[in-house]
């Protein structure tokens, strides 16, 4: 492959999870928040639904940035819902809302849908995907459930639940890619920057074993 510039990834999401998950990966995102209001989009297909959220967070921030002419840029909008029984999940309206969710879901199963559009803004050009994990929950009981919600974890997450926080033990095991559940599929964006004629490896800042500290890399 020829030289490459140096690749700047802007996260359009407040996500903290979605940032760690970036730079456990090696990769130092800036994050610019879309503000894009998702109760304007409706659908009966949760696939649909995460990647049109997806798609108008990246485009929301595009719009705000300028092609630069030393560098590339790319945007990575995420949007996570999970399935369960036959209802699309976003976050909870309220505590009330977070504890009628689990008292469904515990001891049963999901699908956490996360939808990934990559922008390349120089280029005009963008990748997009649905990564889907089987999310299977433990049997936990009213006090847990109570004491979980009165964290306010859940009133801040799709689904009501994390697997990076205090709702890890309460998720038995899951079927598919972890970060997908955190709501950024590594596998999946290394297939993204792929389909715009890049390697993962570019966007890495930073090498974290022993937490040492490199020049970008790729």
């Amino acid at each position: 492959m020829p030289d490459v510039m140096p690749v700047r990834l802007v996260l359009a999401s407040a996500s903290p999870a979605r940032r760690k998950t970036l730079q456990a990966a090696g990769i130092e995102p800036d994050v610019l928040v879309s503000g894009v209001d998702e109760s304007l989009v409706v659908t009966e297909r949760a696939e649909d639904l995460c990647l049109e959220l997806a798609r108008l967070k990246a485009q929301a921030v595009v719009a705000r940035l300028r092609p630069a002419d030393d560098q590339r840029t790319l945007v990575l909008g995420c949007d996570s819902v999970l399935a369960f029984d036959g209802q699309i999940l976003g976050k909870p309206a309220d505590p009330d809302d977070a504890t009628a969710r689990w008292e469904r879901m515990r001891g049963r199963s999901g699908v956490l849908h996360s939808g990934h559009c990559l922008v390349d803004v120089e280029a005009g050009r963008q990748a997009e995907a649905v990564a889907s994990t089987v999310v299977h929950f433990a049997d936990i009981s009213d006090h847990e459930i109570a004491t979980y919600v009165g964290t306010g974890e859940p009133l801040a997450v799709a689904g009501a639940f994390t697997i990076d926080g205090l709702g890890g033990p309460f998720v038995e095991r899951i079927e598919g890619d972890p970060s997908t559940v955190v709501g950024l599929s590594l596998p999946l964006l290394r297939r993204l920057v792929a389909e715009l004629d890049l390697r993962i490896t570019d966007l890495w800042t930073k090498v974290a074993p022993g937490n040492q500290s490199v020049e970008p890399l790729g």
